[in-house]
Protein backbone atom coordinates (compact mmCIF):
# COMPACT_ATOMS: atom_id res chain seq x y z
CA UNK A 1 0.00 0.00 0.00
CA UNK A 2 1.03 3.25 -0.63
CA UNK A 3 3.50 4.92 2.20
CA UNK A 4 1.86 8.66 1.34
CA UNK A 5 -1.85 7.00 1.92
CA UNK A 6 -0.45 5.75 5.01
CA UNK A 7 1.17 8.59 6.10
CA UNK A 8 -1.98 10.68 5.40
CA UNK A 9 -4.33 8.41 7.05
CA UNK A 10 -1.99 8.32 10.18
CA UNK A 11 -1.79 12.13 10.09
CA UNK A 12 -5.15 12.59 10.26
CA UNK A 13 -5.75 10.07 13.11
CA UNK A 14 -2.86 12.00 15.05
CA UNK A 15 -5.29 15.54 14.17
CA UNK A 16 -8.48 13.96 15.85
CA UNK A 17 -6.39 13.01 18.45
CA UNK A 18 -5.21 16.72 19.13
CA UNK A 19 -8.10 18.12 18.65
CA UNK A 20 -9.86 15.93 21.44
CA UNK A 21 -11.90 14.19 19.20
CA UNK A 22 -10.48 10.75 19.41
CA UNK A 23 -13.57 8.03 20.17
CA UNK A 24 -12.23 4.87 22.52
CA UNK A 25 -13.74 1.54 22.80
CA UNK A 26 -13.40 -0.18 26.18
CA UNK A 27 -13.70 -3.66 26.63
CA UNK A 28 -16.52 -5.17 28.56
CA UNK A 29 -15.77 -8.29 30.29
CA UNK A 30 -19.22 -9.10 31.74
CA UNK A 31 -23.20 -8.75 30.04
CA UNK A 32 -24.69 -5.69 29.03
CA UNK A 33 -26.97 -4.34 32.25
CA UNK A 34 -27.27 -1.94 34.47
CA UNK A 35 -24.15 -3.30 36.43
CA UNK A 36 -20.87 -4.01 34.15
CA UNK A 37 -17.31 -5.39 34.50
CA UNK A 38 -14.41 -3.02 32.84
CA UNK A 39 -11.29 -4.82 32.97
CA UNK A 40 -12.62 -6.77 35.98
CA UNK A 41 -14.10 -4.08 38.01
CA UNK A 42 -17.47 -3.39 38.23
CA UNK A 43 -18.75 -0.23 37.25
CA UNK A 44 -22.74 1.31 37.03
CA UNK A 45 -23.45 1.77 33.10
CA UNK A 46 -25.48 4.99 32.37
CA UNK A 47 -24.83 4.91 29.09
CA UNK A 48 -26.46 2.03 27.38
CA UNK A 49 -29.76 1.72 24.85
CA UNK A 50 -30.36 -1.29 27.06
CA UNK A 51 -33.79 0.88 28.43
CA UNK A 52 -35.84 -2.13 29.59
CA UNK A 53 -32.74 -3.86 31.16
CA UNK A 54 -33.80 -7.28 28.51
CA UNK A 55 -30.21 -7.24 27.63
CA UNK A 56 -29.11 -10.08 29.93
CA UNK A 57 -32.45 -11.17 30.74
CA UNK A 58 -33.17 -14.74 31.29
CA UNK A 59 -36.16 -15.60 29.06
CA UNK A 60 -34.26 -13.76 26.15
CA UNK A 61 -30.99 -16.30 26.91
CA UNK A 62 -33.21 -19.32 27.26
CA UNK A 63 -35.00 -18.37 23.78
CA UNK A 64 -31.78 -18.20 22.11
CA UNK A 65 -30.27 -20.72 23.66
CA UNK A 66 -33.49 -22.94 22.55
CA UNK A 67 -33.16 -22.09 18.90
CA UNK A 68 -29.42 -22.32 18.62
CA UNK A 69 -29.42 -25.77 19.41
CA UNK A 70 -32.71 -27.08 17.36
CA UNK A 71 -32.16 -24.06 14.33
CA UNK A 72 -28.43 -23.61 13.79
CA UNK A 73 -25.64 -21.19 14.05
CA UNK A 74 -26.44 -19.18 11.17
CA UNK A 75 -28.44 -18.76 7.82
CA UNK A 76 -25.18 -18.36 5.81
CA UNK A 77 -26.88 -16.49 2.94
CA UNK A 78 -30.01 -14.16 2.43
CA UNK A 79 -33.30 -15.37 2.61
CA UNK A 80 -34.23 -16.04 -1.14
CA UNK A 81 -31.32 -17.83 -1.51
CA UNK A 82 -30.96 -19.94 1.59
CA UNK A 83 -34.15 -19.59 3.19
CA UNK A 84 -36.42 -18.21 5.34
CA UNK A 85 -36.47 -19.90 8.57
CA UNK A 86 -39.63 -20.06 10.39
CA UNK A 87 -39.30 -17.68 12.86
CA UNK A 88 -38.14 -14.83 10.57
CA UNK A 89 -41.16 -14.89 9.72
CA UNK A 90 -42.85 -15.51 12.76
CA UNK A 91 -40.77 -12.57 14.29
CA UNK A 92 -41.69 -10.14 11.27
CA UNK A 93 -45.69 -11.41 12.28
CA UNK A 94 -45.46 -10.44 15.73
CA UNK A 95 -43.64 -7.29 14.70
CA UNK A 96 -46.36 -6.12 12.35
CA UNK A 97 -48.89 -7.29 15.29
CA UNK A 98 -47.35 -4.76 17.59
CA UNK A 99 -46.84 -1.97 15.89
CA UNK A 100 -49.78 -2.06 14.13
CA UNK A 101 -49.26 -2.63 10.50
CA UNK A 102 -49.79 -4.83 8.03
CA UNK A 103 -46.30 -6.52 8.05
CA UNK A 104 -42.44 -5.84 8.63
CA UNK A 105 -39.77 -7.01 7.47
CA UNK A 106 -35.99 -7.73 8.72
CA UNK A 107 -32.81 -6.41 8.05
CA UNK A 108 -29.50 -7.09 9.95
CA UNK A 109 -29.38 -3.26 11.74
CA UNK A 110 -31.68 -0.38 11.51
CA UNK A 111 -28.90 1.28 10.11
CA UNK A 112 -29.91 -1.25 6.63
CA UNK A 113 -33.71 -0.62 7.50
CA UNK A 114 -33.25 2.85 7.09
CA UNK A 115 -29.83 2.34 4.14
CA UNK A 116 -32.56 0.53 2.86
CA UNK A 117 -36.05 2.08 2.50
CA UNK A 118 -36.17 5.64 0.14
CA UNK A 119 -34.59 3.84 -2.83
CA UNK A 120 -36.82 1.44 -4.00
CA UNK A 121 -40.46 3.48 -2.82
CA UNK A 122 -38.89 6.66 -4.36
CA UNK A 123 -38.11 8.07 -7.91
CA UNK A 124 -36.60 11.01 -9.52
CA UNK A 125 -40.42 12.32 -9.77
CA UNK A 126 -41.24 11.91 -5.77
CA UNK A 127 -39.63 13.72 -3.02
CA UNK A 128 -38.04 13.23 0.67
CA UNK A 129 -38.40 16.22 3.58
CA UNK A 130 -35.95 15.21 6.20
CA UNK A 131 -35.45 16.79 9.53
CA UNK A 132 -32.31 18.17 9.52
CA UNK A 133 -31.34 16.15 13.19
CA UNK A 134 -32.35 12.66 11.65
CA UNK A 135 -29.76 9.76 12.44
CA UNK A 136 -27.22 9.29 9.87
CA UNK A 137 -28.66 6.03 8.73
CA UNK A 138 -32.20 8.53 7.41
CA UNK A 139 -29.42 10.70 5.91
CA UNK A 140 -27.42 8.24 4.02
CA UNK A 141 -30.83 6.23 3.04
CA UNK A 142 -31.86 9.65 1.18
CA UNK A 143 -28.92 9.93 -0.23
CA UNK A 144 -28.99 6.51 -1.92
CA UNK A 145 -32.50 7.85 -3.37
CA UNK A 146 -33.44 9.19 -6.72
CA UNK A 147 -35.79 11.28 -5.26
CA UNK A 148 -35.34 15.36 -4.83
CA UNK A 149 -34.31 16.42 -1.19
CA UNK A 150 -35.52 19.14 1.04
CA UNK A 151 -34.70 19.50 4.78
CA UNK A 152 -36.19 21.27 7.34
CA UNK A 153 -34.95 22.74 10.74
CA UNK A 154 -34.84 20.21 14.01
CA UNK A 155 -38.83 19.80 14.89
CA UNK A 156 -39.50 23.80 13.10
CA UNK A 157 -43.18 23.14 11.77
CA UNK A 158 -43.02 26.71 9.56
CA UNK A 159 -40.03 25.63 8.08
CA UNK A 160 -41.86 21.90 7.33
CA UNK A 161 -44.61 23.39 6.05
CA UNK A 162 -42.33 25.78 3.46
CA UNK A 163 -40.38 22.57 2.30
CA UNK A 164 -43.77 21.04 1.71
CA UNK A 165 -45.22 24.13 -0.19
CA UNK A 166 -41.99 23.59 -2.26
CA UNK A 167 -41.90 20.17 -3.14
CA UNK A 168 -45.66 20.96 -4.20
CA UNK A 169 -44.60 23.82 -6.30
CA UNK A 170 -42.00 21.78 -8.06
CA UNK A 171 -44.07 18.95 -9.29
CA UNK A 172 -43.32 16.07 -6.77
CA UNK A 173 -45.69 13.19 -7.67
CA UNK A 174 -44.99 11.50 -4.03
CA UNK A 175 -43.83 13.51 -0.87
CA UNK A 176 -42.38 11.39 2.28
CA UNK A 177 -41.86 13.11 5.75
CA UNK A 178 -38.73 11.53 7.11
CA UNK A 179 -38.28 11.96 11.14
CA UNK A 180 -36.71 10.06 14.24
CA UNK A 181 -39.33 9.87 16.78
CA UNK A 182 -36.88 10.48 19.01
CA UNK A 183 -33.88 12.77 18.16
CA UNK A 184 -31.08 10.39 20.09
CA UNK A 185 -29.01 12.90 21.24
CA UNK A 186 -30.89 15.51 22.58
CA UNK A 187 -33.76 12.72 23.71
CA UNK A 188 -36.52 14.81 22.70
CA UNK A 189 -39.81 13.88 21.08
CA UNK A 190 -40.45 14.61 17.37
CA UNK A 191 -43.70 16.71 17.42
CA UNK A 192 -45.71 13.89 15.39
CA UNK A 193 -48.90 15.36 15.77
CA UNK A 194 -48.23 18.14 14.25
CA UNK A 195 -46.12 16.43 11.25
CA UNK A 196 -49.00 14.18 10.20
CA UNK A 197 -51.54 17.27 10.45
CA UNK A 198 -49.25 18.89 7.89
CA UNK A 199 -48.73 15.36 5.93
CA UNK A 200 -52.64 15.04 5.70
CA UNK A 201 -52.88 18.87 4.41
CA UNK A 202 -49.99 18.32 1.97
CA UNK A 203 -50.75 14.48 1.18
CA UNK A 204 -47.84 13.57 2.34
CA UNK A 205 -46.12 9.87 3.41
CA UNK A 206 -44.70 9.81 7.14
CA UNK A 207 -41.75 7.95 7.88
CA UNK A 208 -40.41 7.53 11.56
CA UNK A 209 -37.68 5.59 13.19
CA UNK A 210 -38.70 4.31 16.42
CA UNK A 211 -35.58 3.17 17.65
CA UNK A 212 -35.02 4.76 20.77
CA UNK A 213 -39.11 4.51 21.54
CA UNK A 214 -39.90 0.78 20.46
CA UNK A 215 -40.98 -1.26 24.04
CA UNK A 216 -41.01 1.85 26.42
CA UNK A 217 -42.90 4.74 24.44
CA UNK A 218 -46.47 4.84 24.67
CA UNK A 219 -49.10 2.34 25.96
CA UNK A 220 -47.62 -1.32 25.58
CA UNK A 221 -44.15 0.54 24.58
CA UNK A 222 -45.63 0.82 21.09
CA UNK A 223 -43.79 3.80 19.82
CA UNK A 224 -44.43 7.57 19.92
CA UNK A 225 -46.82 7.34 17.04
CA UNK A 226 -49.46 5.63 20.29
CA UNK A 227 -47.36 8.01 22.57
CA UNK A 228 -48.93 10.55 21.25
CA UNK A 229 -52.20 8.94 19.89
CA UNK A 230 -51.19 9.13 15.70
CA UNK A 231 -49.70 5.86 14.98
CA UNK A 232 -52.75 5.72 12.46
CA UNK A 233 -51.18 8.46 10.93
CA UNK A 234 -47.82 7.16 10.33
CA UNK A 235 -47.52 5.32 7.07
CA UNK A 236 -43.95 3.41 7.83
CA UNK A 237 -41.75 2.90 11.18
CA UNK A 238 -38.24 1.53 11.07
CA UNK A 239 -36.85 0.07 14.12
CA UNK A 240 -34.35 -1.94 16.10
CA UNK A 241 -33.94 -5.24 18.49
CA UNK A 242 -30.85 -3.71 19.00
CA UNK A 243 -31.63 -1.29 22.28
CA UNK A 244 -35.25 -1.89 24.03
CA UNK A 245 -36.16 -5.44 22.34
CA UNK A 246 -32.92 -7.26 23.91
CA UNK A 247 -30.11 -5.39 22.31
CA UNK A 248 -28.62 -8.13 20.25
CA UNK A 249 -29.18 -6.67 16.34
CA UNK A 250 -31.63 -6.37 13.84
CA UNK A 251 -33.81 -3.92 12.00
CA UNK A 252 -37.08 -3.75 10.98
CA UNK A 253 -39.38 -1.97 8.47
CA UNK A 254 -43.43 -1.79 9.24
CA UNK A 255 -46.30 -0.59 7.10
CA UNK A 256 -48.41 -1.16 4.37
CA UNK A 257 -48.46 -5.01 2.78
CA UNK A 258 -47.69 -3.36 -1.00
CA UNK A 259 -44.59 -1.46 0.84
CA UNK A 260 -43.37 -4.30 2.39
CA UNK A 261 -43.85 -6.39 -0.48
CA UNK A 262 -42.05 -4.38 -3.00
CA UNK A 263 -38.79 -3.91 0.02
CA UNK A 264 -38.76 -7.91 -0.38
CA UNK A 265 -37.65 -7.55 -4.12
CA UNK A 266 -35.51 -4.51 -4.30
CA UNK A 267 -34.32 -3.20 -0.94
CA UNK A 268 -30.45 -4.02 -1.40
CA UNK A 269 -29.59 -4.48 2.32
CA UNK A 270 -32.18 -7.18 2.30
CA UNK A 271 -31.10 -8.89 -1.19
CA UNK A 272 -27.24 -8.97 -0.41
CA UNK A 273 -26.95 -9.65 3.71
CA UNK A 274 -26.73 -12.34 5.77
CA UNK A 275 -30.28 -13.61 6.86
CA UNK A 276 -30.60 -12.80 10.84
CA UNK A 277 -29.57 -15.52 12.95
CA UNK A 278 -32.57 -17.81 14.09
CA UNK A 279 -31.27 -17.51 17.42
CA UNK A 280 -31.51 -13.36 17.55
CA UNK A 281 -35.54 -13.89 16.16
CA UNK A 282 -36.32 -16.20 18.75
CA UNK A 283 -34.95 -13.64 21.42
CA UNK A 284 -37.05 -11.37 19.59
CA UNK A 285 -39.82 -13.23 19.77
CA UNK A 286 -39.04 -14.01 23.91
CA UNK A 287 -38.69 -10.11 24.05
CA UNK A 288 -41.78 -8.45 22.59
CA UNK A 289 -43.72 -10.88 25.29
CA UNK A 290 -42.05 -9.31 27.70
CA UNK A 291 -42.64 -5.80 26.29
CA UNK A 292 -46.54 -6.69 25.71
CA UNK A 293 -46.57 -7.30 29.80
CA UNK A 294 -43.69 -4.79 30.83
CA UNK A 295 -46.29 -1.75 31.80
CA UNK A 296 -43.90 -2.60 35.28
CA UNK A 297 -40.49 -1.95 33.21
CA UNK A 298 -41.70 1.01 31.91
CA UNK A 299 -42.87 2.66 35.10
CA UNK A 300 -39.69 1.56 36.70
CA UNK A 301 -38.05 2.99 33.71
CA UNK A 302 -39.35 6.45 33.81
CA UNK A 303 -39.33 6.52 37.27
CA UNK A 304 -35.77 6.45 37.20
CA UNK A 305 -35.27 8.87 34.49
CA UNK A 306 -37.48 11.47 36.88
CA UNK A 307 -35.67 10.71 39.61
CA UNK A 308 -32.25 11.49 37.78
CA UNK A 309 -33.43 14.20 36.48
CA UNK A 310 -34.08 15.88 39.70
CA UNK A 311 -30.76 14.42 41.33
CA UNK A 312 -28.63 16.21 38.36
CA UNK A 313 -30.77 19.41 38.34
CA UNK A 314 -30.20 19.89 42.46
CA UNK A 315 -26.57 19.68 41.88
CA UNK A 316 -26.39 22.39 39.30
CA UNK A 317 -25.64 20.14 36.01
CA UNK A 318 -27.18 21.79 33.05
CA UNK A 319 -29.60 19.68 31.54
CA UNK A 320 -31.37 19.46 28.47
CA UNK A 321 -35.26 19.43 29.17
CA UNK A 322 -37.70 16.60 27.63
CA UNK A 323 -39.57 13.48 28.97
CA UNK A 324 -37.34 10.79 27.49
CA UNK A 325 -35.03 8.06 29.29
CA UNK A 326 -31.83 9.85 27.47
CA UNK A 327 -30.86 12.97 29.67
CA UNK A 328 -28.17 14.62 27.89
CA UNK A 329 -25.81 16.16 30.76
CA UNK A 330 -24.40 19.55 28.33
CA UNK A 331 -20.35 20.34 28.63
CA UNK A 332 -19.86 22.19 25.76
CA UNK A 333 -16.02 21.40 25.02
CA UNK A 334 -15.43 18.08 23.38
CA UNK A 335 -12.20 17.01 25.50
CA UNK A 336 -13.84 18.63 29.00
CA UNK A 337 -16.77 16.02 27.85
CA UNK A 338 -13.76 13.21 27.82
CA UNK A 339 -12.42 14.33 31.12
CA UNK A 340 -15.87 14.27 32.87
CA UNK A 341 -16.44 10.28 31.47
CA UNK A 342 -12.50 9.38 32.68
CA UNK A 343 -13.19 11.00 35.80
CA UNK A 344 -16.29 9.24 36.28
CA UNK A 345 -14.91 5.73 34.75
CA UNK A 346 -12.35 6.11 37.70
CA UNK A 347 -15.44 6.51 40.15
CA UNK A 348 -17.06 3.27 38.58
CA UNK A 349 -19.62 4.88 37.18
CA UNK A 350 -19.67 3.89 32.94
CA UNK A 351 -20.43 6.39 30.36
CA UNK A 352 -19.60 8.09 27.15
CA UNK A 353 -18.64 11.63 26.47
CA UNK A 354 -20.35 12.65 22.88
CA UNK A 355 -18.82 15.76 20.81
CA UNK A 356 -18.41 16.29 17.30
CA UNK A 357 -19.12 15.46 14.64
CA UNK A 358 -21.82 13.40 16.61
CA UNK A 359 -23.26 16.44 17.88
CA UNK A 360 -22.70 19.92 16.95
CA UNK A 361 -19.27 21.82 17.48
CA UNK A 362 -19.41 23.24 21.36
CA UNK A 363 -22.23 21.36 22.44
CA UNK A 364 -20.57 18.04 24.05
CA UNK A 365 -22.14 16.47 26.44
CA UNK A 366 -22.48 13.31 28.53
CA UNK A 367 -25.31 11.57 27.58
CA UNK A 368 -26.64 9.44 30.09
CA UNK A 369 -29.69 7.21 29.32
CA UNK A 370 -32.06 5.55 32.31
CA UNK A 371 -32.63 1.80 32.51
CA UNK A 372 -35.07 -0.15 34.14
CA UNK A 373 -33.16 -2.61 36.09
CA UNK A 374 -30.73 0.72 37.89
CA UNK A 375 -32.60 1.18 41.84
CA UNK A 376 -32.55 4.40 43.41
CA UNK A 377 -29.54 3.22 45.77
CA UNK A 378 -27.72 2.81 42.19
CA UNK A 379 -28.78 6.16 40.90
CA UNK A 380 -27.69 8.06 44.27
CA UNK A 381 -23.96 6.42 44.17
CA UNK A 382 -24.09 7.90 40.76
CA UNK A 383 -25.08 11.20 41.51
CA UNK A 384 -22.54 11.31 43.83
CA UNK A 385 -19.82 10.40 41.74
CA UNK A 386 -21.00 13.17 39.26
CA UNK A 387 -21.16 16.26 41.54
CA UNK A 388 -17.44 14.66 42.48
CA UNK A 389 -16.71 13.92 38.63
CA UNK A 390 -17.92 18.13 38.40
CA UNK A 391 -15.87 19.35 41.07
CA UNK A 392 -13.03 17.91 40.13
CA UNK A 393 -13.17 18.64 35.95
CA UNK A 394 -14.50 21.99 36.47
CA UNK A 395 -17.95 21.56 35.08
CA UNK A 396 -19.48 22.37 38.21
CA UNK A 397 -18.29 25.82 40.19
Amino acid sequence: MSTAFLTQLRDTLTQIDADGLMKRERALTSPQGAHIAVAGREMLNLCANNYLGLADNPALIDAAKQALDADGFGMASVRFICGTHDLHRALETRLAEFLEKDDAILFAACFDANGGLFEPLLGPEDAIISDALNHASIIDGVRLSKARRYRYANADMNDLESQLKTARSDGARHIMIATDGVFSMDGYLAPLPEITALAEKYDALVMVDDCHATGFMGPKGQGTGHHFGVADRIDIITGTLGKALGGALGGFIAGPQSVIDLLRQRARPYLFSNALPPMICAAGIAALDLVEQGDYLRQQLFDNAAYWRAGLTERGFDLLPGEHPIIPVMVGDARLSQDMAARLGELGVYVAGFFFPVVPKDTARIRTQMNAALSHDDLDTALDAFAQAGRDTGVLS
